[in-house]
């Protein structure tokens, strides 16, 4: 994979990066998850609407710092103190623009998925819901903000691969981002994309005040 893959927005982005695999390594072994669902952000510099559902909305701070790096980096942050969540930077340096994570199927690495998720909960876990939601995504491939946030994935220990030839989606939706409070969880923005039928996409759950919407399945 080529950095320029990151320089669109990440509305560009989002949809193109279903089906591929994610991979990090760590001192315990690999986990690699196949993607299912994203869900795409902008912030300050980027052309399209407000994106009040953005940590970049209206400037760069300590804690999104990474979400304004340079395209093909990693933006990790700890969601309502209680887990990880890992983004994908898009568009230039200095712009804010970035695709987060929400789910994937885990095709490497599944007994190490089991044990950190298994650790959380004390039970073991379903397959399918492994790396079903940004925070168990995050936990079964062992990201931490301390560690990852800001580094290249496209250099150890990430290891991103686009599907090839015949293993694209052959069919993928587009509907509201889930848990995304006000208009920025409504029809004005169907930025949430997912395969359709996959088994780990997470549920929808609507953010306070946001208008329901009916996602429209499209054939790749």
């Amino acid at each position: 994979m080529q950095r320029d893959f990151f320089l669109p927005d990440a509305l560009e982005v989002a949809p193109r990066l279903l089906g591929a695999t994610l991979r990090l390594d760590s001192p315990d072994g690999a986990v690699a998850v196949r993607i299912t669902e994203v869900e795409a952000y902008h912030g300050v510099g980027t052309a399209g609407p407000y994106d009040a559902g953005s940590h970049s909305k209206d400037r760069r701070t300590e804690r999104n710092a990474s979400m304004f790096g340079p395209p093909g980096h990693a933006y990790v942050y700890f969601s309502y103190g209680m887990h990880f969540a890992l983004n994908l930077v898009c568009s230039p340096a200095g712009t804010a623009s970035g695709v987060l994570i929400r789910a994937g199927e885990v095709v490497e690495g599944s007994e190490l998925a089991q044990l950190r998720r298994s650790a959380r909960r004390g039970i073991p876990v379903e397959p399918r819901m492994l790396a079903r939601g940004p925070g168990n995504l995050a936990s079964a491939l062992g990201v931490r903000r301390e560690t990852h946030d800001g580094l290249d994935l496209l250099a150890a220990p990430f290891a991103l691969r686009l599907p090839g030839a015949g293993e694209e989606p052959r069919e993928i939706a587009r509907g509201p981002r889930v848990g995304v409070a006000g208009k920025a969880g409504g029809p004005a923005f169907p930025w949430r994309f997912w395969i359709a039928g996959e088994p780990t996409v997470s549920s929808f759950r609507p953010g306070r005040g946001a208008q329901p919407f009916i996602a429209t399945p499209r054939r790749q």
